[in-house]
């Protein structure tokens, strides 16, 4: 599987884990102390191949995406599950499976909601389809977050990928469906 965007990930392990994976160049941010020469090289490969932006399920892989989306809100976006990220208590891109970081890859999303559209989803259809408010909910959350290759988050932020990514409410009640 060949990856034509620039695939940014933490560290030179990650790199090692795509690239044993599919066919694609990758940029190290090195965490989240993202020097000068690194944001050039994010902004040049931004501004020709693309980028998708590949961290760990952790806060920390959540704070250096944050970080980059500010930057690049464009920017193509991939997600493995905590559970397909950890190995013995650790939780990286590097613990996954090659079939598991394909699979996330392949479901890579980019915003894709112009400003000002009205969003299709709202936290009423969450609360309705029991992803938020219900016992169960969050578990739900990271079952069809992993399905449509968002990841998992709470509700509010949940919401919000539903809505920037552009999924649509055919291809989000066929994967709820598929989860209960």
């Amino acid at each position: 599987m060949v990856i034509e965007e620039i695939i940014v990930v933490e560290g030179r392990d990650d790199t090692a884990a795509v690239k044993k994976s599919v066919d694609a160049i990758t940029i190290e941010t090195h965490g989240y102390g993202i020097t000068e020469e690194t944001w050039r090289l994010i902004e040049k490969a931004a501004g020709t191949k693309g980028i998708i932006i590949f961290t760990d399920p952790d806060s920390a892989g959540e704070r250096i995406r944050k970080r980059i989306k500010e930057r690049f809100p464009r920017a193509g976006e991939a997600f493995l599950s905590r559970d397909d990220a950890e190995k013995g208590g650790d939780i990286g891109i590097e613990n996954a499976a090659p079939e598991a970081i394909r699979e996330a890859l392949r479901k890579a999303r980019s915003t894709v909601r112009a400003q000002g559209s009205p969003p299709p989803f709202t936290m009423d259809d969450l609360i309705k389809a029991g992803l938020v408010g219900q016992a169960d909910s969050s578990k739900a959350r990271k079952d069809l977050g992993k399905l449509l290759g968002i990841g998992y988050s709470n509700g509010k932020a949940f919401l919000g990928k539903l809505n920037s990514f552009g999924i649509n409410k055919e291809s989000f009640f066929k994967a709820l469906e598929e989860i209960k």
